[in-house]
């Protein structure tokens, strides 16, 4: 049965996800239940608003949410068309800052599968910036969408020695790593440095993966400083094309006028 608005709004205030997410995710159910057929529109972000006495930037990330599972598609002077009623198993990550990262962390799951102390070999420590013998903290697992049951990337992660203590890293991770960094021994990621390389999939990487060998991927690694610069941790993540989407969007800086 389908639930009323006032029922949705009460769930909406009551969820510890964000409400965007839980109204995504109502949105979802309802083009599955074919409330909203394929060609119907949506309600519009003001609409929404009223229904469900929400924000409109938890109207548009909700409806934004639909756009990267594939079922609507959102045109100027037309409106948010449903185009499919059924979600797509590919993950798109849309980023624009630092909390991005913390919400991909909630978006997926992170299965840390092994973890070990290793003595940096030259070409490790060359990726961490470290120097070779030092002993730094190795996590590797595998990262998840809720509704595929193929994993979108392998991860591994590199914790620098002063916090390879860290304590609850094995298993399935609902929160960023660098995330649990910052609880556990008060520090903050101030900045985070990204670099992106289209690879082929090694042997086993294809393995882990359930993919082709040779096949194409994106290798993502990304370094997080603390506020000194210092490097805390350095994550390297290796994507299936056909699983996984980068988004950003650029705005001009405009300047004043003469």
């Amino acid at each position: 049965m389908a639930r009323s608005a006032d029922t949705i709004h009460d769930s909406l205030l009551n969820t510890s996800q964000p409400r965007y997410m839980q109204l995504a995710k109502t949105l979802v159910a309802e083009i599955a239940d074919g409330k909203y057929a394929v060609g119907d529109l949506l309600p519009t972000e003001q609409e929404l608003c009223t229904q469900f006495g929400i924000s409109r930037f938890t109207a548009r990330e909700a409806l934004k949410k639909l756009v990267q599972s594939g079922l609507v598609t959102r045109q100027p002077g037309v409106g948010t068309k449903v185009v499919s009623n059924k979600a797509n198993s590919a993950y798109s990550q849309n980023m624009a800052g630092i909390s991005d990262l913390y919400q991909y962390a909630t978006d997926t799951t992170l299965v840390i599968e092994k973890q070990e102390i290793v003595s940096l070999s030259e070409a490790q420590s060359e990726l961490v910036q470290g120097t070779a013998g030092e002993t730094w903290l190795h996590l590797q697992g595998k990262r998840f969408v809720s509704d595929s049951p193929l994993p979108i990337c392998v991860t591994e992660i590199w914790i620098h020695p002063a916090f390879r203590s860290i304590r609850g890293v094995m298993g399935e991770q609902h929160e960023a790593i660098h995330s649990n960094i910052e609880h556990q021994f008060g520090e903050t990621i101030a900045t985070v440095e990204q670099e992106i390389q289209a690879i082929c999939l090694t042997r086993g990487q294809a393995a882990q993966l359930q993919s082709r060998v040779g096949g194409p991927s994106l290798r993502i690694v990304r370094k997080y400083r603390n506020r000194k610069g210092e490097l805390i941790e350095v994550s390297v993540s290796t994507h299936a094309a056909d699983r996984y989407s980068y988004h950003s969007v650029f705005n001009r800086e405009w300047r004043g006028q003469a």
